[in-house]
């Protein structure tokens, strides 16, 4: 299965490679794609299951999915995996 989630606080390439990076870290998440310009991040995966952690995990890392809380901790979570995604290029 394949799904595009649209989440929040992404800004550039440095996003893109964090997220990138950190779901493909994670079992049976296949063909991850971030789309700057549509603010969206695609993968495939197998379970449901699948799909709530990764919501879990972008929300950690700052990329909330859109309609879910964006506070002001979340948007600095984001500005610091931009930086590591930045500097691990």
């Amino acid at each position: 299965m394949y799904i595009t989630l649209k989440i929040q606080n992404l800004k550039c390439g440095g996003c893109a490679n964090t997220i990138v990076n950190k779901l493909g870290e994670l079992n049976n998440i296949t063909e991850i794609n971030v789309d700057n310009t549509n603010d969206s991040v695609s993968f495939g995966y197998s379970t449901d299951e699948d799909v709530k952690n990764i919501k879990t995990l972008l929300a950690k890392l700052g990329y909330p999915i859109v309609g879910e809380k964006n506070i002001l901790t979340t948007k600095a979570k984001s500005f610091v995996s931009c930086a590591v995604g930045r500097m691990s290029k």
